[in-house]
């Protein structure tokens, strides 16, 4: 449909605009987080410059799967490029569990040899990450919802949202009672939370790489949906799949009593699907029941 498509489009505009203004600023802020880790002595907040530094590579990562589908694909792909987005989420996902690991090494070592913290300047820096991180979280949330991709780029934006919460909540410990080990001992349940995340947007990749049905479907409803329309009589070889992340394909083979009313039927399968399951494009195979009948199997060759 046109405006189904141009709606897609201005979409995905959005998104791409939205990831690249949280690009620019995470970027900017790496640098200062760096450079205050480094005056404060802080290894939380090198920590979570390290993880923005993380983040900054996934967003490009994300920024550019976006402009690769906004490119014409050439005839050979039919499907274009909507399988970059997937792609890009499962390398962002594990790019956030050798984050997660990182942080719970270098937590490790700080147990093991407390330093002193220049705790103000690190809870000043820590906040400054923490509006910038709330700003990313706010343009990404949205697109979150409609796109893996962008779902992926989002997990890192939160995780170092929570990295800047953990920095300021370890540096006022340090500050007010001296509690230097809150900083490794928050940095821990941080990445425990970020592995958590990531092993999710992995499955979900991997899913759909793998081709499998989308969890919110269930094949046998949509088989017993297809099945209980008039003059439909047998329903097999059903396939669902995901294409990306927000675009479902079906391929079914029908057996009908007689083709008089094939039109009709197809209208109604369609309807079910569109309705029903949220599926917009199928591939549907009307076959008559004698013909089926008569018809050697693949598996007699």
């Amino acid at each position: 449909m046109p405006h189904e498509h141009c709606e897609h489009d201005s979409h995905k505009s959005g998104n791409q605009k939205s990831l690249l203004i949280v690009l620019c600023i995470t970027a900017f802020y790496m640098v200062a987080e760096f450079v205050g880790g480094y005056l404060t002595n802080s290894l939380a907040l090198m920590a979570d410059a390290g993880h923005m530094l993380g983040d900054v590579g996934a967003l490009g990562l994300s920024f550019f799967a976006l402009w690769l589908l906004s490119k014409k694909a050439p005839s050979e792909k039919t499907y274009g490029y909507y399988r970059a987005e997937i792609l890009a989420a499962l390398i962002n996902g594990v790019a956030l569990v050798f984050i997660a690991f990182a942080i719970i090494r270098e937590a490790y070592h700080r147990v093991a040899e407390l330093q002193s913290i220049d705790a103000p300047l690190m809870i000043i820096i820590a906040t400054g990450g923490l509006i910038i991180n709330i700003i990313g979280v706010l343009m990404l949330h949205k697109g979150s919802k409609e796109n893996l991709n962008i779902r992926g780029a989002f997990l890192h934006v939160v995780g170092d949202l929570l990295g800047s919460i953990g920095a300021i909540i370890a540096g006022i410990l340090v500050w007010k009672w001296g509690f230097y080990i809150a900083d490794p001992i928050v940095s821990i349940f941080i990445a425990i939370l970020v592995l958590y995340s990531s092993i999710n947007l992995i499955n979900s990749a991997v899913r759909i790489l793998m081709e499998a049905a989308p969890k919110h479907i269930n094949i046998q409803e949509v088989q017993y949906s297809i099945a209980e329309i008039k003059g439909i009589v047998d329903v097999y070889d059903l396939h669902v799949w995901s294409i990306s992340s927000n675009r479902l394909s079906l391929s079914v083979h029908v057996v009908v009593e007689g083709i008089d009313d094939y039109e009709i039927m197809l209208y109604e399968i369609n309807k079910i699907l569109r309705e029903k399951f949220s599926i917009k494009h199928s591939t549907i195979q009307i076959e008559l029941k004698d013909f089926r009948k008569n018809a050697c199997p693949f598996d007699c060759y």
